[in-house]
């Protein structure tokens, strides 16, 4: 049996990241799905900065769009739509045979909003009715601004991604913020039956300690940062408050381990994958990482429900001079920097294309 399997009938999901045009005109994503248990895809801005900067999949969409006065985030959205409902379609089957808990795709709002609560809900809005699909999440980051779109998105039944968590006390944020929204449908009489993920970025606090610390150390944080987040996410289900919500018919907000593509060249490439197994989670995984785990994966147990000897790991780190608390910031604002920089290369490529096509027609 192949791992990917064994983890899928473990209970835990495994979503691709990665979206694009040839996953599926070529049929492999519906390949992965049939191969290696793939029950849904997140994508964001560098993904489709790649896919459309460096594939001429798009190029007759985008003349058509241009002609037709499409341009800037208008244009891109439009194209992004195209290849996310195509593929929440292609999940739909699992979205239905798990009750609205799996087969789920992802959309970022702009990454321009990411300190812009208002302007992030209205947004997620736009996208989540365009889209008019029911298993596909918008995402929007678990900043300080984020959480507050965050409530109002759930409260106005908007199904959310939320991205860029790097730490425990992030994601209690983040899921307080999609509690009140549940709570306030409830005082309005309306279902809380509103699903959601909490995404906790892992392998890059690997990539900013590993030469910072002793050998003994090296690549052992992102996975005790995604033991601790574990502990908390399996707390808050046996809290009173989520079981209140949950007699009202809430369903959890599912925790999601991002970033599990290996940084460090010296370690295995499914280092992350095999370590955070766990059932009711969702790992998302790199293209080349879910390949590698299929063909040489393997588990190492579950998740230890208490996070096991995370606290211990914690506090080595801590004493071999590592801030936490300043490292998951700093990982924050560097993915939201990032992920800024990938939206303005992104929407110049596509310029840049239109004027191309435009000028070769």
């Amino acid at each position: 049996m192949k791992a990917t399997q064994e983890l899928h009938d473990l209970g835990q999901s495994l979503w691709l990241d990665n979206i694009t045009r040839d996953l599926l005109e070529s049929g492999t994503l519906k390949r992965y799905v049939d191969e290696f248990s793939v029950t849904g895809l997140t994508s964001n801005p560098t993904i489709f900065e790649h896919a459309i900067s460096k594939s001429q999949s798009y190029d007759a969409e985008i003349s058509r769009l241009v002609a037709k006065g499409f341009s800037g985030e208008g244009l891109f959205f439009d194209l992004a739509l195209q290849d996310l409902t195509r593929a929440a379609d292609l999940f739909l089957s699992v979205h239905e045979r798990t009750a609205g808990n799996d087969g789920f795709v992802s959309l970022e709002v702009s990454p321009l909003l990411a300190y812009d609560a208002a302007g992030s809900v209205t947004a997620a809005s736009t996208l989540h009715k365009k889209a008019n699909r029911p298993n596909l999440f918008i995402k929007i980051p678990g900043t300080k601004e984020g959480n507050q779109a965050i409530e109002e998105a759930t409260a106005a039944g908007v199904a959310i991604n939320v991205t860029l968590l790097f730490s425990r006390a992030y994601y209690l944020a983040s899921a307080d913020a999609y509690m009140r929204g549940l709570e306030r449908r409830i005082a309005a009489g309306l279902s809380p039956d509103v699903r959601s993920v909490a995404s906790v970025f892992l392998s890059r606090w690997d990539g900013a300690t590993m030469d910072k610390v002793p050998d003994r150390l090296r690549d052992k944080l992102g996975i005790a940062v995604g033991q601790q987040v574990y502990k908390a996410y399996r707390d808050i289900l046996d809290s009173d408050r989520w079981q209140r919500l949950a007699n009202f018919g809430a369903r959890p907000q599912r925790l999601l381990f991002a970033s599990t593509g290996t940084k460090d060249p010296k370690a295995s490439d499914v280092l992350y994958i095999g370590a955070l197994a766990a059932p009711n989670t969702i790992d998302t995984i790199p293209e080349k990482t879910l390949l590698a785990f299929a063909d040489h994966g393997k588990l190492a147990g579950t998740l230890p429900r208490d996070g096991g000897h995370c606290e211990v790991i914690l506090d080595d780190f801590r004493k071999a001079g590592i801030d936490l608390e300043q490292l998951a910031a700093d990982l924050q604002s560097n993915g939201a920097t990032a992920f800024d920089e990938s939206w303005q290369n992104l929407l110049s490529a596509i310029e840049s294309k239109g004027k191309q096509l435009k000028l070769a027609s």
